[in-house]
């Protein structure tokens, strides 16, 4: 049988390493051997020995799922063998996280994590209870994390400087570090002839970087767990 179906750019490739890898821009490898942590039904396929979990969050992550709609769904997956992640074809990548890194992670955006991690779920700081993604994940310790994003991100530099202003409903995350807070960019005026379409925007503050993804559509929300 021949097709470009079959081309070398679509196999399967042969685990070299424990761990995570990108399997394409679409999808994440992971090789497992004992646990790793991924988003509650992102698997789309496997080969091995392994079990899938549904992993909860304590009573704190359950409470603040069922506030915000937001959160972490995630489920453990134990044994050896294979299995690859994606979810509707989001772009993926692997971020690299080093003792001392803190990274903040929309819980839309969290595909797959080594259990090496520690992640808690948190208030964004100066969000109150107006916009989205009140609650994120902030990701510390040593090990690899998959990120997904609906398009091409933007990754932003923020300065003491240069403090930049983003859409909630397109943030992806941010270095830890920074301070948050919220801002209006309309008048009342604006507010009364029926808005701009962007009145409230989250303020990073400080050292670091934010992540954006080129839609301000709403996102779907994570399914509890």
């Amino acid at each position: 049988m021949k097709s470009d179906l079959f081309s070398s750019e679509h196999l399967a490739r042969p685990a070299t390493v424990p761990g995570m890898t990108l399997q394409n821009s679409k999808s994440v490898k992971y090789v497992v051997n004992g646990e790793m942590h991924a988003r509650q039904g992102s698997m789309i396929a496997f080969r091995g020995d392994l079990k899938f979990e549904r992993k909860g969050q304590g009573v704190g992550g359950m409470l603040k799922r069922a506030v915000t709609g937001e959160g972490l769904a995630l489920m453990a997956v134990r044994g050896r063998g294979e299995a690859w992640f994606a979810h509707e074809a989001a772009n993926c990548f692997i971020v690299d996280i080093e003792p001392g890194d803190a990274l903040t992670i929309n819980g839309r955006n969290i595909l797959c994590f080594d259990s090496t991690l520690s992640y808690d779920i948190r208030t964004v700081k100066g969000s109150g209870m107006a916009g989205g993604g009140l609650f994120n994940s902030v990701f510390t310790g040593q090990g690899r994390l998959a990120v997904i994003c609906e398009g091409d991100p933007i990754v932003i530099p923020v300065s003491p400087q240069a403090p930049v202003h983003v859409d909630t409903d397109a943030v992806v995350g941010w270095s830890a570090q920074l301070s948050t807070s919220l801002a209006r960019s309309q008048s009342v005026g604006s507010m009364i002839r029926g808005g701009s379409g962007e009145a409230v925007q989250l303020v990073l503050q400080g050292e670091g970087f934010v992540i954006v993804r080129p839609s301000e559509a709403t996102p779907h929300k994570v399914t509890s767990g």
